[in-house]
């Protein structure tokens, strides 16, 4: 099987613990990009929190791909073109920040290169603007100033509350969004429609690239599904149980150059 596109999801999978793509995986990324391959960063970051990493590998050189929100939102790199994008309902916006009210955890979404919320002190909400370095915006009220379309909320809480909350969540909310999480800590909100496997789907067909010809790495919740659906599905040592149980290969650490091993193995020189 010559496969032609690779998915790669960014923390703790194409980046190491220090957040960071080592040499040898970011020379081997544009290597296949030159031999035609083409790579989509596939995250739960916002945009401008995948654009370092996709400027770094050389996407907006090769006509590379970020599927951000978890595929909320499609970019052409190299044309700056958004071939797909889709929106929370808007009036569900208040009946989330007011679960957040209830749950007594941070609930936050993004406006251009900010993360808003009500809570700028709490842990995770540090933790995820320190991720995507973007800095944090207070709101004095979520659900009145957030009157805006937004590709997802997220609310965070360690992950034992998330645990208790999320089944909660799902069944007062499960029919009209999307809700799982992508870090114990994390709980991703996204609109029906829009996940990974799905995101995916619709850049194949943008691209003529078959489900076969695709290639799928990923370590957390938000990645089961583009596992699954991928032509070869990996979960990184590092992985959740879950996603390990699923995949059709395990490959190394994120910290021992997982990605790195497994385009060598399935893509260099094809």
């Amino acid at each position: 099987m010559k496969y032609k596109m690779i998915a790669l999801d960014l923390d703790g999978t194409l980046t190491n613990s220090k957040k960071e793509v080592s040499p040898r995986t970011r020379d081997l990324i544009i290597e296949i990009q030159k031999q035609g391959v083409i790579v989509a960063l596939a995250t739960g970051r916002p945009v401008q929190g995948a654009a370092p990493i996709s400027k770094e590998l050389q996407l907006d050189v090769y006509g590379g791909y970020i599927l951000s929100f978890n595929g909320g939102i499609i970019k052409n790199c190299r044309t700056g073109e958004i071939i797909f994008q889709k929106n929370m309902p808007d009036e569900l916006v208040p009946k989330l920040a007011e679960a957040s009210y209830r749950y007594q955890i941070p609930i936050l979404t993004y406006k251009g290169d900010c993360i808003v919320t009500e809570d700028t002190t709490d842990y995770y909400v540090r933790l995820e603007a320190e991720i995507n370095k973007l800095p944090v915006e207070a709101l004095e009220n979520f659900a009145e100033q957030v009157n805006y379309p937004i590709p997802k909320c997220l609310m965070v809480a360690a992950g034992w509350q998330l645990e208790e909350i999320m089944p909660k969540m799902q069944e007062e909310f499960g029919d009209k969004v999307n809700i799982f999480r992508s870090e114990p800590f994390f709980m991703e909100i996204t609109p029906l429609g829009v996940d990974k496997a799905q995101g995916l789907a619709r850049l194949l067909e943008h691209t003529g690239v078959k489900r076969e010809e695709l290639i799928c790495c990923g370590d957390g919740y938000n990645d089961l599904t583009m596992i699954k659906f991928a032509g070869l599905g990996v979960a990184m040592e590092n992985a959740q149980k879950e996603v390990k149980e699923i995949a059709d290969v395990i490959t190394l650490t994120n910290d021992d150059d997982g990605v790195a091993y497994i385009i060598e193995k399935y893509m260099k020189n094809r």
